[in-house]
């Protein structure tokens, strides 16, 4: 069980009389989720060993994907779908950071804004590549909202692929091993462009611009070649606000973790009494129908006969060897025999709203 489902679950009556007026429905729905997490309430999950003859039951869990319970495997099938996407170039990490000003804009609207981070990200680094090459470029944005102390700090990685293609004369452009863009240069034309976005947009209200700092920071740096970038990137996708394994004590009322300090690399630990642990932890939850992960230009999944002749470009100009082409499946419940110690099989799963009506007749 997940220590912080085990806080939620004790407080949770507490934690709704002091916070209850600033959850929103998002929010409240990832609280329910987790709370009936593999308990029983969202049903259960038929398992049978064919060695042994044993079966059993299993209540399932709640899939979302807020959840430290749930969402286990889809970073490694995120990574053995990417696969196919491979290219053997170099690849850097963009990182679009909003200032401390606008925050009070993800709590009171996040989906607007984060919806227009990422369409304003995209054309920045849309645009910076038609001038430098003319080509079109891929990349993989994926949205965080917490900084390393889980403080509400939106921003967005991007990692994008060294190199455009030319669709008119069916051209590769190399790009340099250790320059992409010039980082001040994105950093201010992302400035200017996101504060037109709120400016204009219907659901955002655009603070005081004479308070919000004149520059601000985007991070542009080289991750690796090949895979290995790909594997630094899923690092930061599907992993949860701040994983068990860094909660190091629950004592006297309040909660210590770890984290790591972002400029001297050192752990450190933060204490903060156990209500507003919970709060700092939910408010992350993103809402619902926000993709945080998305995939843009020849590495978008509608691209794949582009990419394919991308892939083949790039096989005769380095005598590289193409990624094989599997197909992608997500990655199967397993659950051994107590018993036997063999794989046991799933042969059925029970909802809560079908034994409620078994249980009614």
């Amino acid at each position: 069980m997940s220590t912080f489902i085990d806080l939620l679950r004790i407080h949770h009556d507490e934690f709704e009389r002091q916070f209850g007026n600033q959850l929103s429905h998002d929010s409240r729905r990832a609280i329910y989720a987790m709370l009936s997490c593999k308990t029983g309430h969202q049903g259960c999950s038929q398992w049978f060993c064919k060695h042994c003859n044993h079966d059993d039951r299993l209540p399932l869990s709640c899939g979302h994907r807020h959840c430290p319970q749930c969402q286990q495997h889809t970073t490694s099938d995120w990574l053995d779908r990417q696969q196919s996407k491979l290219l053997p170039v170099h690849y850097f990490m963009v990182t679009f950071t909003l200032p401390y000003e606008l925050r009070p804009l993800a709590r009171s609207q996040p989906k607007a804004l984060y919806q227009s981070m990422f369409s304003v990200a995209a054309s920045v680094l849309k645009d910076f590549s038609k001038r430098k090459h003319g080509g079109e470029i891929g990349f993989t944005t994926v949205l965080h909202t917490h900084s390393r102390q889980r403080n509400l700090h939106p921003h967005l990685h991007t990692i994008v692929v060294s190199g455009s293609y030319n669709k008119m004369r069916n051209q590769w452009y190399k790009g340099k091993s250790n320059y992409l863009f010039n980082a001040f240069a994105l950093a201010k034309v992302w400035r200017a462009r996101m504060l037109d976005a709120i400016k204009y947009h219907t659901d955002l209200s655009l603070p005081n611009t004479e308070k919000l700092p004149t520059k601000w920071v985007v991070d542009c740096r080289k991750v690796g070649y090949g895979l290995p970038a790909l594997q630094y990137l899923s690092r930061y996708l599907y992993r949860g606000v701040l994983p068990d394994k860094d909660i190091i004590d629950t004592s006297n009322n309040t909660v210590t973790f770890r984290y790591k300090d972002g400029q001297t690399q050192v752990t450190k630990t933060r204490t903060l009494p156990t209500l507003k642990f919970l709060w700092l932890i939910l408010q992350h939850v993103l809402p619902k129908g926000l993709q945080r992960v998305r995939d843009y230009g020849f590495l978008h999944g509608n691209a794949k006969r582009l990419r394919m002749r991308i892939q083949v470009i790039l096989l005769h100009l380095f005598n590289w060897k193409m990624p094989l082409l599997t197909e992608t499946t997500q990655t199967e419940a397993i659950r051994i025999c107590p018993c036997c110690q063999h794989e046991m099989c799933c042969v059925g799963i029970t909802k809560a709203i079908e034994r409620k009506i078994n249980a009614s007749a």
